[in-house]
């Protein structure tokens, strides 16, 4: 009897430990089939140029970016424009772009087609002026008539103010403007009366040419 129970106690104990071997032990998974038909690709070794340089912290709250080798920089053309749209246009000249009509008051004539005013000295643009001191002759008879076309100037003015097309603080030299009074173009006014003749590239022929037939001014007789 005792013999008996000897033997089972055995048989249990071996059946325990194979139960403790088969835990511990690890399952293996089936090992794929090589197919030795394949040629086998060497792996190329990454150089130190290739490796990327991952970014650095410089500061507690400041990544500085990796540093960039000036040599693999390539500076590319600069694309042509979309159109002639976009294009930059070049900027208007100061004088061009600073004059503006403004108005001059109490104009002084200085000659048949020149006055001050303001401290400015404008010249009536497109028309050629008598000289004070010029002297015109009508039928063998001269007379003053650089005095008398000033004085015309002067008494048709009534020192009323002209707007003229002028830059800005020129106040040493004459300048060559265009200049209205009320509706009235200068210009055309003291060439049709004959107190300026017109220039070669002016726009005042025609009434010059008048001025001429109807004897006024420069062209006639003495006033």
């Amino acid at each position: 009897m005792l013999g008996s129970l000897l033997l089972l106690a055995g048989v249990l104990l071996i059946i325990q430990a194979g139960a403790l071997l088969s835990i511990d032990r690890p399952v293996l998974a089936p090992s794929k089939a090589v197919d030795d038909t394949q040629p086998i690709r060497p792996v190329a070794p990454v150089t130190d140029a290739q490796r990327p340089e991952p970014a650095r912290k410089v500061a507690q709250d400041l990544i500085a970016p990796p540093r960039l080798d000036p040599a693999e920089i390539e500076r590319a053309e600069p694309r042509p424009p979309l159109s002639e749209l976009g294009l930059a246009v070049p900027p208007k000249t100061p004088m061009a772009r600073d004059w503006r009509e403004v108005l001059l008051f109490r104009p002084i004539a200085t000659s048949s087609a020149m006055f001050e005013s303001m401290g400015r000295k404008v010249v009536i643009s497109g028309v050629q002026g008598v000289d004070v001191d010029s002297s015109c002759s009508f039928q063998d008879v001269t007379w003053p008539c650089g005095q008398r076309a000033r004085a015309a100037f002067n008494s048709w003015l009534r020192g009323r103010a002209l707007k003229c097309f002028v830059p800005p603080d020129v106040e040493r030299f004459a300048i060559a403007a265009t200049c209205s009074l009320g509706k009235q173009d200068v210009g055309a006014w003291l060439v049709s009366n004959g107190w300026a003749t017109a220039l070669p590239s002016g726009i005042y022929g025609k009434a010059e040419a008048t001025a001429r037939d109807a004897e006024m001014g420069i062209f006639g007789p003495a006033q």
